[in-house]
């Protein structure tokens, strides 16, 4: 370990550290950068040593990120090992279960805050500590635009909790559940005794939700140490992965190897073809094009449906099959998973190691074919991300057809209208709700701007009645997201939303809704005049949220579409890390 530290010295002296430009020389400033530091820290933590970073999200409030002090500790050793100098940096946290009125809200905060945050502070390379849905994407975000020499580390998926004997998928059964209830097949104290069993372990969903896909999706990218994604957040194995990251980051920030040199659209590529074969979560779509966009990597939604849509889905995990998290890093794991598609990738793409990711998979294995499937024996042949337009959805809108109804990929059905989400809980259930199940649900006032933040609340329940009967989806349409533990054939991010004029906000009740998955069609058939003719439905502009001040007025004002990631328009493009003023 002396002999790597002495090796290392020599690439810092080489290439200076960004962190000697606070640290270095004898006047008052560099003064007072080292004095307040010195807490702890030995005389040559200033000699020149990367500084790193350790972007921590732990919280209390975010209970999928609550062990990551832990991991942060693991990091800590590592860095000190390889000869760098540690440092905690706290980050917003946003908490998916714990949030109103939804932590997407929040996403581009955290991202800009994180980014201010490191680009301010004397910091050589940063170690991306993330897991609950939107603090992997905030950091990514925030790291492409800083441009530091970055590394993440997923904080892990939970162990498979059990009710009764059988596994529970978190978020998936809760979905499952509760609709069970509401059909009368399942007693109520049941349903509330499952939970104690649901959350086993620390950790994120352990289902492919949008934090394992976001976490899996880092390692597609060349983000993560190669292997990582992927590890459950009580497995020691992680901790070990997170001592190996905080020495990469040392040599990150020795050889300047940062996000922009990682993160090329040959990643984005592979990225949009892991998602597919795993058959991951809808709400990496609006996640992708926003860190592309810091990037400057253009990327759209007709390259996901374009790159994706021939990948075999090759994961059987919920929601779209059986297994879960915990079976799927048994199994093999994401470098599993690649290996199966290696053809697909681009053979260019880096990694942080410096190696090519198809470097990666020449001794990947996957030890279970029931939850990884052979390439030749996919659960579907062609499930990537499908990417629909027409009258209804002009610049895109989403379908996830690995968690869809087969029957429904095609369909024909008069639109039942709800212009809130308060208004579809009051009239959702009620007797005199003309609705049947060939019928479409439409949700509307739920994007970027109409709620504000555009939440996960797309995958709307079915009318009491008809689970009552039996059925359990039905085609519905909205310009909100959904959770990335649901399923059903729901039709999600429909752009211009609602709020802005977007043609969901024409539709009324009767009309004939006609999605067409394989010719990426969603239309409402009304006569171009009468169309023409319509105008915003009132009561939906009633509901729309007015922010008059803070975050949500910023946010409002300057949000960009989903089909553009949903992120602020003056956030779009990297900054870099130059500070040019002094701050004494």
């Amino acid at each position: 370990m002396v002999d790597r530290r002495v090796a290392m010295r020599g690439a810092w002296t080489v290439a200076q550290q960004r962190s000697q430009h606070w640290y270095g020389g004898d006047d008052r400033n560099a003064f007072i950068h080292r004095a307040w530091m010195r807490r702890g820290l030995p005389d040559d933590a200033f000699d020149g040593r990367p500084h790193i970073a350790i972007a921590n999200t732990a919280s209390d409030l975010t209970p999928c990120n609550s062990h990551l002090d832990e991991i942060a500790t693991s990091v800590k050793q590592g860095v000190w090992e390889a000869g760098g100098v540690p440092l905690n940096l706290p980050m917003v946290s946003l908490g998916e279960t714990q949030m109103r009125p939804t932590a997407m809200l929040w996403r581009n905060m955290a991202a800009m805050a994180a980014e201010e945050l490191l680009r301010a502070n004397p910091v050589d390379a940063v170690v991306l500590l993330g897991g609950c849905d939107k603090t992997i994407p905030a950091l990514l975000m925030a790291a492409a635009s800083v441009d530091l020499p970055a590394v993440v580390v997923p904080g892990g998926p939970m162990l498979t909790g059990t009710f009764r004997g059988a596994p529970l998928g978190c978020g998936t059964d809760v979905w499952r559940l509760s609709e069970e209830v509401r059909a009368g097949t399942l007693a109520r104290e049941d349903f509330l005794a499952s939970e104690s069993a649901m959350i086993r372990s620390r950790g994120h969903c352990n289902t492919m939700g949008t934090a394992s896909t976001m976490a899996c999706l880092s390692e597609a990218l060349g983000m993560t140490l190669p292997g990582v994604a992927g590890t459950p957040a009580p497995d020691s194995r992680l901790l070990v992965m997170a001592q190996h990251s905080g020495r990469l980051a040392v040599e990150l920030a020795a050889a300047q190897r940062r996000p922009s040199t990682v993160l090329t659209r040959g990643s984005f590529r592979n990225a949009i073809v892991a998602l597919a074969a795993l058959g991951g979560s809808t709400n990496a779509v609006v996640h992708l094009l926003a860190i592309a966009g810091r990037l400057g990597v253009e990327l759209t939604l007709d390259d996901f449906d374009r790159t994706g849509s021939g990948v075999p889905l090759l994961v059987d995990l919920h929601p779209a099959g059986r297994s879960l998290m915990e079976d799927f890093h048994r199994a093999g794991g994401m470098l599993a998973v690649l290996a199966q598609v290696r053809d697909l990738l681009d053979p260019q793409a880096l990694t942080v190691t410096g190696r090519t990711l198809v470097d990666h998979l020449e001794d990947a294995v996957t030890w279970d074919p029931t939850v990884i499937r052979p390439r030749e024996e996919p659960l579907q042949s062609d499930a990537g991300i499908a990417v629909l337009r027409g009258n209804l959805a002009p610049d895109g809108a989403v379908v996830k057809p690995a968690a869809a109804s087969a029957h429904l990929l095609r369909h024909r059905g008069r639109a039942v209208v709800f212009d809130s989400v308060e208004d579809l809980k009051a009239r959702l259930d009620d007797p005199g709700l003309d609705v049947d199940e060939g019928c479409v649900l439409v949700l509307r006032g739920c994007g970027p701007r109409g709620y504000p933040g555009m939440p996960e609340v797309a995958n709307l329940p079915l009318p009491e009645r008809l689970l009552a009967k039996g059925v359990r989806d039905m085609v519905r349409v909205s310009d909100g997201r959904m959770s990335g533990t649901a399923y059903g054939t729901v039709v999600l991010h429909a752009a211009p939303e609602a709020a802005v004029g977007g043609p969901l906000a024409l539709v009324r009740d009767g009309d004939p809704v006609v999605l067409d998955v394989p010719a990426r069609r969603l239309d409402v058939d009304v006569p171009a005049a009468d169309w023409a003719r319509r105008e915003p439905a009132e009561a939906m502009l009633a509901s729309l949220a007015a922010p008059t001040r803070g975050w949500e007025r910023l946010y409002v004002d300057h949000v960009m579409q989903a089909d553009r990631g949903a992120d602020l328009d003056f956030l779009v493009g990297s900054s870099g890390d130059g500070v040019i003023r002094e701050s004494h």
